[in-house]
């Protein structure tokens, strides 16, 4: 099995039904891979609801990550730890979290920030 993380942009683009995720929605979909939601993204989705920034329910994405058999990541220490050992290359809180958790599994990171490519190998951009 493979494992593959996504960041909250590359999640949000499969819920709205983006083509921009079509490089990777194969492997998305594949049998072979496992596929994570972080509780950080769900944080993130949630602040931009809150804000208005974002004009969907969190009820829906869940049960659409759910729907999806999508595997939710928690924020554990070891991933904290890896957060505070990430070079400062890019300044959103959420994807450095993202990216520590990844680094933890360690598991691919599905994004599409291309300035996230500088951290690691396991970072795939769309």
């Amino acid at each position: 099995m493979i494992s593959y993380l996504l960041d909250t942009n590359v999640f949000l683009w499969y819920f709205w039904g983006s083509n921009r995720i079509d490089p990777v929605k194969k492997l998305i979909l594949s049998e072979e891979a496992d596929v994570f939601f972080s509780a950080v993204s769900f944080w993130e989705i949630a602040i931009k609801i809150r804000t208005g920034k974002l004009n969907e329910k969190l009820e829906d994405i869940r049960a659409f990550a759910r729907k999806h058999a999508f595997f939710e990541l928690p924020v554990t220490s070891d991933c904290i730890n890896a957060y505070l050992d990430l070079p400062n290359i890019h300044k959103d809180p959420f994807d450095h979290m993202l990216l520590a958790q990844a680094i933890t599994c360690p598991m691919r990171f599905i994004t599409g920030d291309s300035l996230l490519a500088d951290y690691s190998s396991l970072v795939m951009v769309v």
